[in-house]
């Protein structure tokens, strides 16, 4: 009777998901309704990475819509869920999309400590530690946006203990001038440092985004102390 009962909850959920993927086209709420009754059936019968795979679908779906509070959220969901399955790759892409997600809508404490931390776990992973650089960065583009000349230099300090290499690479160069520039509220160093780094590695839209903020609020800072003077 338990194998029966497993067998259908199996068959729904699945029905469910079949159901989901003949909406996405034409009805992305209907999508989301039944991926999530099938994520539910998936749970009940301890399918974990079922569960996971589909949370994050629900949470592109959201993506899709722009939604980025919902996506959030299930991005989050199948981020544990893979991690508590080990599946770290994926656990980690779920997680920079609550990071980045995160920093888009202006939460940039939470978007720099789910970069930190993937940094930290990525730092002694013969296959991850490649990205470190670049998490470390998105960090510190978070920290810029915050505007907190002390804490970005904080920051700077302990991604140098963090990652000894970092100090020699062109991610943390671009943050110490973009950090002094800050200090300085020199708009035009602060573009000349994004300048020479995109020349060589191009900037992606996210980071784009996010480093034009900061030079805006930059902007504002130098118009003010010209009212000023």
């Amino acid at each position: 009777n338990c194998h029966l009962k497993l067998d259908s909850k199996h068959e729904a959920a699945n029905a469910y998901a079949d159901a989901a993927h003949c909406y996405k086209k034409s009805n992305t709420k209907e999508a989301i309704s039944c991926l999530e009754q099938a994520v539910n059936m998936f749970l009940d019968i301890g399918r974990l990475s079922m569960s996971a795979r589909y949370y994050k679908e629900i949470a592109e779906l959201y993506e899709q819509e722009q939604n980025l509070e919902q996506a959030i959220s299930y991005y989050e969901k199948a981020a544990d869920l893979f991690q508590s399955e080990d599946v770290t790759t994926t656990a980690n892409q779920c997680k920079q999309k609550v990071a980045q997600f995160s920093a888009q809508i202006e939460k940039y404490p939470r978007a720099i400590e789910i970069f930190e931390e993937i940094a930290r776990h990525s730092v002694n992973n013969n296959l991850l530690k490649y990205g470190v650089r670049g998490h470390l960065l998105n960090a510190g583009i978070c920290q810029l946006c915050k505007g907190d000349v002390v804490a970005i230099n904080n920051a700077l300090e302990r991604y140098q203990e963090l990652d000894p290499t970092f100090s020699g690479t062109r991610e943390c160069k671009l943050l110490v001038d973009l950090a002094a520039a800050i200090d300085e509220e020199d708009v035009a160093k602060f573009t000349d440092a994004v300048k020479e780094y995109d020349s060589m590695t191009q900037l992606d839209a996210w980071r784009t985004t996010l480093l034009l903020r900061v030079k805006e609020t930059l902007k504002a800072k130098e118009l003010e102390e010209d009212d000023l003077t």
